[in-house]
């Protein structure tokens, strides 16, 4: 039941429902450019299959189409901002130009922002930073939806990080969840009727599972590294709630839907750095050393983070973004 939707319909369906849901132009453009841009890339999690999730949330009144962020302390190369409930990749994208606005002045630029909203793929932001020159670190706190390491019930999120640094014409980006996998890519498991790879979680009896939909239903992803994914998960909550003076994730699941989140962008201007002209070299040996490693199994790629993103780009531009016949009926007809 899959079909190939190019970038342009794609993009134009997306803009197409927004702007009928109070999106400026210029907004309505941006967050769709978004969401198909992580179509296009292979994120379908985050792109088109997330997509209905993300209007619903706007209809129910959790996502502010036309809020602005608003700064509610300068600290010099750190600012705090509240994002006002506006889009979560709009107020991601500010926060983003911002971080890189106030590096070029200091070197390094910290903006946290809460009362903010899922910025759906985090690599988003990461690949933006690194394409114009700088490194990139940022995370996101999330609801409640993975246990702590030892516990049964769920009380931490699986709060996505972000790395990324330029390479070449593209960029190095590792973007992942403190879960062995990301609620999206569980649904789109399950949307395709396939496992997981790797045991992602547990089931109602207690024991771990490779399948998608026993995860989503009893809300226990297993964290990455066991304790040490659980450890980071709650500092990366921590962090994030401390620094953008918003709600942190036991706060964030008390409201029965996940928004009002606080998140981190970090940007890091290697410009003006002393070791500025040997970066380039130093990142190409690293990744040379990295990809002559001894393949476990025959046939086996060695590819660095963020590398099958550029080959899935050009793919999908060639043949179509591949979307799932009953999600593109249910994103025509809303």
């Amino acid at each position: 039941m899959t079909i190939y939707i190019t970038y342009e319909t794609m993009k134009s369906e997306f803009a197409r429902i927004l702007a009928n849901l109070g999106f400026s132009e210029r907004k309505a453009d941006l967050c769709s450019e978004i969401f198909a841009v992580n179509s296009l890339d292979g994120i379908y999690s985050h792109g088109v299959n997330r997509f209905p999730t993300f209007i619903t949330y706007i209809k129910n009144g959790y996502v502010k189409p036309e809020a602005e962020p608003g700064l509610i302390k300068s600290l010099g190369s750190l600012e705090q901002w509240n994002g006002n409930l506006g889009p979560g990749p709009l107020n991601g994208l500010f926060a983003t130009e911002r971080a890189m606005e106030l590096a070029l002045k200091s070197g390094i630029g910290m903006v946290a922002i809460g009362n903010t909203n899922h910025w759906m793929r985090g690599g988003t932001y990461g690949w933006k930073a690194a394409r114009k020159g700088f490194a990139f670190i940022g995370w996101t706190n999330t609801e409640a939806n993975m246990p702590a390491w030892g516990a049964k019930d769920f009380r931490i999120g699986n709060n996505p990080l972000v790395f990324a640094v330029p390479f070449g014409k593209e960029a190095i980006v590792l973007d992942f969840a403190m879960s062995q996998f990301s609620y999206g890519k569980l649904e789109k498991y399950q949307l395709d009727g396939k496992s997981t790879p790797y045991p992602g979680g547990f089931n109602k009896d207690g024991k771990l599972t490779s399948v998608p939909g026993e995860i989503i239903s009893t809300r226990r992803a297993l964290p990455i590294g066991y304790w040490k994914g659980s450890g980071l998960s709650l500092m990366l909550d921590i962090m994030a709630s401390v620094v953008a003076g918003g709600l942190s994730t036991y706060e964030i699941s008390k409201q029965g839907a996940e928004y009002s989140l606080s998140q981190v962008f970090i940007a890091i201007s290697l410009e003006n750095l002393a070791n500025r002209e040997r970066i380039e070299a130093a990142l190409n040996d690293i990744i040379k050393n990295f990809k002559e490693s001894d393949p476990a199994e025959p046939g086996i790629e060695i590819r660095f983070p963020g590398e099958n993103v550029v080959n899935t780009r050009e793919e999908n531009r060639k043949n179509g973004i591949p979307v799932n016949n009953g999600i593109w009926e249910t994103i025509l007809a809303l």
